[in-house]
């Protein structure tokens, strides 16, 4: 039966659900005495809160008192009993008897209230404090007389509770209950029968207490009754009722108040005693009272928390056993004596930065025990912080965020939570907060510089450090991470980054070439700056290169114009006046700034004493009047300077001719010698040419005496000898078998010449592959050699080549019956200055003739001495000569050649080989046709060229020449 009284209870509370004004409630009812485990109730459907948001957030149990009766299965969310619970001991009489539980959730923070009803049970039997009782009754007791019995105590509650009381037997005495104010009964005992002493001295009566549960418990308490003497007058208090006000904060033995009862009977009758008989509650403890005085006082230390009031029953009774009682009511005054308690039900111990507004932080539960005015509680946080607490109930506060966070003002927060009463004086408590801002990347990399201007000398060297960059980044750790990236871009064309290049890491700019001021004096281009973010966060900056000039150009001459070899003059009147300006040295400098301001100085000049130089503009003037004794030729060094450190400097020279006329300055400068250097290089030149003439030709002498020698000796041995004859080949002669039939070892002596030149530069050309070009009397230029030449490789195996076009002189213009391919000739050839050259006959286009014979001693000989001669005559040639390709003096003629190239004889044997008669046809008619090209042949010596008019000038030149 009580099991199905449980069910119901349980069926009927559990349908009992409903949703709280925080963020949500649930009423569960269960009886208690429950065994460990049971369930309580499904949390997780009640609250239509899914089992997997259970565990994620962590969820758990907050009580107040932290008594733990109820848990949590995060598993199957349902909440199961943990200890056995008692009503009697967690709540005694109160009704009715919850748990008040809360369930917190974390990320989203959420929280939730649990009411538990502990239903009573019939588990606790009515019983009295004494198990006996004892009266002593005069006989003389009056019927109705009453007497107060002690009170069963039931520690369950409604129906379970205690509900009636019996007395056996009732001969004498019958019970009778009186309802109180705090709801329990008095019981009395009333006389209804006179007593007799002496037929009954002793009753013994049986009190039974029955409570209303099934079953039905119940407790007795046994009775005993001395018969007395007469004893017909019993105590009377003063009042029934004593009210006393009192201080929780009483001392212990504080005097609450002083009962008094009057007894009529004298002697023993009427001494009264007093005494509490308060039973069900700790007032006992509490509260004492003298047996003889009648004076209550505090024993213990009172709590408004615990207990707001109190009865006191006191009993007064003489010693003929006749009793009163009255009453005595305490209030207790509270006093604001408990500080609130602030209890962190949940919190966050770091928030991201770009949090929202009104995002909770952390969430308090904040009790105070006291009542009134001091059990009102409020919470507030320090000013200035982007926090405020909002009131979610009457117990719980959460802390909420206010405005926008900014980890870069602010990385962190130590909020202090104060939480005060409105007693007097004012209690409070505080608890401080650490809260960490996480960062978010939402700063961009700042330059320290909103543009930036670097100097750099030019001629620097590649790799140079520039300059260095720098950007700052508000955030934190990798967010503030910044590397430097060259934007891509152009300066003149040309990739910025062939320029500078940049690092990454420091910002350093660093020179990707030599700069050069006077190509480029500056230029720009710009630089990111990105964070590590993700995503990244960049900013630009622009920097501008200044390239600064260095003192690397020497000033450059404009005027006079100065060239190689030709003569630049000024005239000077000799009437000229002080001050004249005779001419003006125009440079200009390509650097900047002081580097190319220039200054004009006179180094050199054969009278300075005439001349002067504008220190600013260069300008040459005289500084006295010019007069017939000075010299017409005046040469002037004039250096011009520029401003640098070290400074560089450039010369030229002027020439000026101190005269009255044209032809005078004409005929002067015909005799005009370029400088005194010239002529001690020509003499040098001169002597070096003949020394190493002489040398070749002593050379040359006894090394073909040698091969004479050899030669002959080797015919004795061989005409002496039964060996055969080998023929003689010419150097490299095997090698050119399967050629055009073309000897490579030619050695040409060229002699080039230049119409303004009065220098002879003598050339001794390699032999071999030296091409030879035809003359003509046309041709100014002169033509470069080949640098390779198979002399320089006597063993290479590289096959004879047919000649190109400009090998070799055609028939007409062969020099005697040999032609070209004499062994040593000496051939003069002119270059016009276009560059081209004249191209040879049908015979040096095919490559055909025969092969030559060996050339004897004496045909060697007369080649040598012919080139002597070519020399020897080159000396002699005047300035403005023609090309020698169809001059030549008397001393040297192309018909001292000899001809090599009609037979080829074969020593120590009778063959002779001979040309083809084609062949030789052939070169007959390419040999006239040259002829006809070629002007007559000139026997004489050349007609000399139209000469000037007479002048001074010339005339002392011609006196010169023959001293020569």
């Amino acid at each position: 039966m009580w099991n199905r009284t449980m069910r119901r209870q349980v069926l009927l509370f559990a349908l009992m659900l409903f949703l709280g004004s925080v963020f949500g409630q649930v009423t569960y009812s269960v009886p208690e005495e429950m065994s460990k485990g049971s369930l309580v109730g499904n949390i997780a459907q009640d609250l239509g809160v899914d089992v997997k948001r259970l565990r994620s957030g962590k969820a758990r149990i907050y009580t107040e008192d932290n008594a733990a009766y109820i848990e949590l299965n995060k598993d199957r969310g349902v909440l199961l009993v943990k200890e056995r619970i008692d009503r009697e001991a967690l709540c005694g009489q109160t009704t009715p008897c919850a748990l008040h539980l809360q369930i917190t959730l974390e990320d989203p923070i959420e929280f939730f209230t649990v009411t538990v009803e502990i239903n009573d049970i019939n588990d606790n039997a009515p019983s009295f404090k004494k198990d006996e009782m004892k009266f002593r009754i005069s006989e003389s007791a009056v019927i109705g007389a009453k007497f107060v019995l002690e009170r069963a105590m039931d520690l369950d509650v409604g129906v379970n509770g205690l509900q009636s009381y019996a007395l056996k037997p009732t001969d004498n005495f019958h019970l009778k209950l009186q309802n109180q104010q705090d709801g329990s009964k008095k019981v009395e005992m009333v006389l209804q029968k006179q007593l007799d002493r002496e037929t009954q001295q002793h009753l013994s009566l049986t009190l039974t207490a029955t409570d209303g549960g099934d079953p039905q418990l119940s407790g007795t308490m046994q009775i005993h009754i001395s018969v007395l003497d007469a004893n017909d007058n019993a105590p009377v208090f003063t009042q029934e009722v004593y009210k006393v006000v009192i201080m929780e904060t009483a001392s212990k033995g504080t005097v609450l108040a002083t009962v008094s009862a009057l007894d009529a009977d004298e002697g023993s009758n009427g001494k009264v005693t007093y005494s509490i008989t308060n039973t069900l509650d700790d007032v006992p403890v509490m509260f004492r009272i003298d047996e003889d005085s009648g004076v209550v006082s505090l024993t213990q230390i009172l709590d408004y928390e615990k207990a707001k009031h109190y009865e006191i029953h006191v009993q007064a009774s003489d010693d003929g056993g006749l009793t009163e009682s009255c009453k005595i009511i305490v209030d207790v005054t509270d006093t604001n004596d408990n500080p609130p308690s602030i209890n962190i039900m949940s919190r966050t111990n770091s928030i991201s930065e770009n949090s929202n507004v009104g995002t909770v932080v952390t969430i308090f539960n904040v009790q105070d025990p006291d009542s009134g005015e001091n059990g009102k509680v409020a919470c507030y946080i320090d000013e200035h912080v982007p926090f405020q607490m909002k009131t979610t109930s009457k117990k719980f506060f959460s802390l909420v965020t206010d405005s926008e966070l900014d980890r870069e003002r602010a990385s962190e927060y130590n909020i202090t939570v104060t939480c005060s009463d409105e007693g007097v004086p004012s209690l409070s408590s505080s608890v401080t907060l650490n809260l960490q801002i996480s960062d978010v990347n939402d700063n961009a990399p700042v330059f320290e510089r909103s543009s930036y201007e670097a100097y750099i000398v030019e001629n620097n060297t590649p790799g140079l450090s520039i300059f260095t960059v720098k950007a700052r980044d508000a955030d934190w750790n990798q967010n503030a991470r910044v590397s430097y990236i060259l934007e891509d871009s152009s300066v003149n064309g040309v990739p910025v980054s062939s320029y500078v290049s940049v690092s990454a890491d420091s910002g350093v700019i660093h020179a990707g070439r030599s700069f050069d001021y006077e190509q480029i004096k500056d230029f720009h281009f710009h630089i990111k700056a990105q964070d590590g973010g993700s995503p990244p966060l960049s900013s630009n900056v622009t920097v501008k290169i200044l390239i600064q000039d260095q003192n690397d150009n020497p000033p450059q001459v404009l005027y006079p114009v100065q060239t190689g070899g030709s003569v630049v003059g000024e005239m000077v009147p000799r009437s000229a006046d002080v001050g004249y300006l005779v001419s003006k040295v125009v440079a200009v400098d390509v650097d900047s700034g002081q580097n190319a301001w220039l200054s004009y100085k006179l180094q050199k000049a054969t009278d300075r004493a005439l001349f002067e130089v504008g220190l600013q503009n260069g300008e040459i003037r005289t500084i006295r009047q010019v007069t017939d004794k000075d010299p017409v030729n005046q040469k002037l060094t004039v250096i011009v300077e520029d401003n640098g450190q070290p400074s560089r400097s450039a010369t030229v020279i002027v020439n000026v001719a101190v005269a009255d006329s044209f032809s005078e300055v004409l005929s002067e400068f015909t005799d005009f010698k370029q400088d005194k250097e010239y002529n001690d290089n020509l003499t040098f030149y001169l002597v070096l040419a003949l020394a190493v003439v002489s040398f070749l030709f002593i050379t040359c002498l006894v090394v073909i005496i040698s091969v004479k020698i050899y030669r002959w000796r080797q015919s004795r041995v061989l005409y002496h000898s039964n060996l055969p004859v080998i023929p003689y080949y010419p150097p490299r002669y095997s090698d050119t078998l399967g050629g055009t039939g073309t000897l490579q070892h030619v050695y040409n002596y060229e002699v080039c010449r230049t119409t303004d030149s009065r220098k002879s530069d003598c050339k001794y050309g390699r032999a071999g592959s030296q091409n030879v070009l035809i003359m003509d009397p046309s041709f100014t230029g002169t033509m470069q050699r080949s640098e390779k030449s198979i002399l320089d490789e006597p063993d290479s195996p590289l096959e004879q080549k047919p000649p190109n076009n400009d090998w070799r002189f055609t028939q007409g213009q062969r020099p005697g019956p040999s032609g070209p391919h004499m062994p040593y000739g000496t051939h003069i050839r002119w270059t016009p200055k276009s560059g081209k050259r004249a191209t040879g006959g049908p015979e040096v286009a095919m490559g055909t003739g025969p092969w030559p014979q060996p050339p004897t001693e004496a045909e060697q000989l007369q080649a040598l001495m012919a080139a002597a001669n070519v020399s020897e005559a080159t000396a002699t040639l005047g300035p403005g000569t023609m090309g020698l390709s169809t001059r030549y003096s008397p001393q040297f003629t192309l018909q001292h050649v000899p001809d090599y190239r009609q037979n080829v004889y074969i020593p120590g044997s009778t063959a002779t080989l001979t040309s083809n008669p084609q062949q030789q046809q052939q070169q007959a008619t390419a040999q006239q046709a040259a002829q006809q090209a070629l002007p007559p042949p000139q026997t004489s010596a050349q007609p000399e060229p139209p000469k000037a008019a007479q002048t001074p000038a010339s005339k002392k030149k011609s006196t010169k020449k023959e001293k020569k």
